[in-house]
């Protein structure tokens, strides 16, 4: 263990202490600019953390415990999680797009104990109410279904707290896919995002100023963290819009923010964009889907050097990182460059015999480093078979060049990257034939002249019935989110099948862009 993670009594210092002790070191300066443009310093948000904590802890919430959250871009998000996590629980985001019985069956899969319910999601909380196994409920905030747990833990003196976890405890479990049967839930370890928080990141500003306008229950609660950690003060948006983000980006003089392509893509396709003043802007981050390296270039030349792209998994947090100058950097096909390894992250292209491969040639991508999960909740197979001799097998396919520049050009599994997480085709496929105008179904991917992935479903209907794509979105988004509602139905006498006997997705991907 480095000094950096040691408490002074020589202990194991979590993420959140190493936070709450930089908001202790100057308790007036301002750390949280909510949505409504509520200030919020960092001695009032230190203390809000220590007294919830505090509050959960006479709960009985403490190590070994599981908290879900069903949170918003608030404060109160920030403070529950690093309250919890403080308490010595794990946290477990419920992620906005999923169906109240998904989410259901995923707080029960991960043993959840308690669900904190901010002001941006009553509307969902209403509709988990009445499902079995949803966990006690409780309000940051005033609520017309929950107590307010705020209320009560700001009659609380803050008296600093900590040493509760060590560094093999789970923080979080994440979750991917699995929308059926038991979902894939992904533990990461107190340790490795300590870690990470000690990575900093080049351009974001000293002190940054980051803009989160995508969820804080994904990556954006990372950047967060890191924002935090490193003196810095984080603005708050409800949600995406690209003129709101310029906005915010002159009015607060924002260093750095976090995008999906397609998202940066409206910011480069907004009319406020010419008239925006974007000086203190020093970092985009950008990743989580294939981007487009024309567009790309194109941001690379209206907002100047501060295009940072970042590569990697729920499994292996990031892998890589493409600095400003990468833009223009294309392999053989050409592919973009996702950049090269970060430090202390090791990225080896191996084939299916495990033989590493030379520079330029093919294979999957596997990494290993202190930032990869412990492994997957409660599914030690599927553990074993993903995580091997300390190696992620992360199912990418693609090849390094001699620099040791990394490019991704397919999927061993299929996959689709969709805006807000993945969809598996195997069970969006499953949940079609349970429709009764559907009698065979295949699930595939478009990819647009952008790289955005779309989801399409191609199918066989049952005798005498003719679905259309609105009542196919309705019937999936009622039983799985929105999230995985297919945006194009083709309706087809059969649907091709490979060799295997499995639906040819390729095939079908091929006839879309075709016409």
């Amino acid at each position: 263990m480095s000094q950096q993670h040691a408490a002074p009594d020589g202990g194991f210092s979590s993420y959140v202490e190493a936070v709450l002790d930089v908001l202790s070191a100057e308790p007036a300066r301002a750390a949280i600019t909510t949505a409504e443009g509520l200030v919020i310093s960092a001695g009032e948000l230190r203390g809000q953390v220590h007294r919830l904590a505090a509050e959960l802890r006479d709960r009985e919430v403490g190590p070994g415990s599981t908290v879900a959250l069903l949170t918003g871009n608030t404060a109160e998000a920030l403070v529950a999680r690093y309250a919890a996590n403080l308490a010595g629980a794990r946290v477990v985001g419920l992620y906005e797009g999923t169906s109240a019985p998904t989410m259901s069956h995923i707080m029960a899969s991960v043993d959840t104990d308690l669900l904190l319910v901010d002001g941006q999601r009553h509307a969902t909380a209403g509709e988990l109410l009445p499902l079995d196994g949803v966990p006690p409920m409780l309000s940051l905030g005033p609520s017309g279904f929950a107590p307010d747990v705020l209320a009560v833990a700001a009659r609380r003196p803050a008296r600093p707290m900590g040493g509760l976890v060590g560094p093999d405890d789970d923080w979080c479990i994440r979750h991917t896919g699995g929308t059926t049967g038991i979902p894939k839930g992904i533990r990461m370890s107190h340790a490795s995002h300590r870690l990470a928080l000690d990575r900093s990141l080049a351009g974001a500003g000293d002190p940054p100023s980051y803009l989160a306008c995508t969820a804080l229950a994904h990556l954006a609660g990372i950047f967060a963290d890191k924002t935090l950690y490193e003196g810095g003060r984080v603005v708050l948006q409800h949600g995406f819009d690209a003129g709101e983000v310029l906005a915010a980006i002159e009015r607060e003089r924002i260093t750095h923010t976090w995008l999906l392509p397609p998202l940066l893509y409206q910011v480069l396709d907004h009319p406020g964009l010419t008239g925006a003043d974007l000086s203190s802007l020093r970092r985009i981050t950008y990743g989580g889907t294939a981007a487009s390296p024309a567009r790309l270039r194109q941001a690379a030349k209206v907002l100047g050097p501060v295009l940072y792209g970042l590569y990697g998994q729920a499994e292996t947090q990031h892998i890589a990182e493409a600095g400003p100058m990468e833009q223009e950097l294309t392999g053989t096909g050409g592919h973009l460059t996702v950049g090269r390894a970060l430090p202390g992250v090791e990225v080896a292209i191996r084939d299916a015999e495990g033989t590493t491969l030379p520079p330029g040639e093919r294979g999957e991508v596997q990494v290993r480093s202190p930032y990869v999960m412990r492994g997957y909740w409660k599914q030690p197979e599927l553990t074993a078979e993903v995580l091997r001799d300390g190696w992620v097998h992360t199912g990418d396919v693609g090849y390094l060049d001699a620099e040791g520049h990394l490019y991704i050009v397919g999927r061993i599994k299929e996959m689709i990257v969709v805006v807000g997480g993945h969809v598996y085709p195997a069970e969006l496929e499953e949940l079609l034939l349970g429709h009764p105008a559907v009698a065979q179904c295949a699930v595939f991917a478009s990819r647009d002249d952008e790289s955005v992935e779309h989801v399409h479903a191609a199918v066989v209907p049952a005798v005498g019935e003719r679905p259309a794509l609105e009542e196919i979105r309705a019937f999936v988004t009622a039983r799985m989110g929105r999230l995985y509602a297919p945006e194009a139905l083709h309706l087809v006498p059969e649907i091709p099948l490979t060799a295997a006997g499995k639906p040819d997705r390729r095939v079908l991907g091929a006839r879309v862009s075709d016409g």
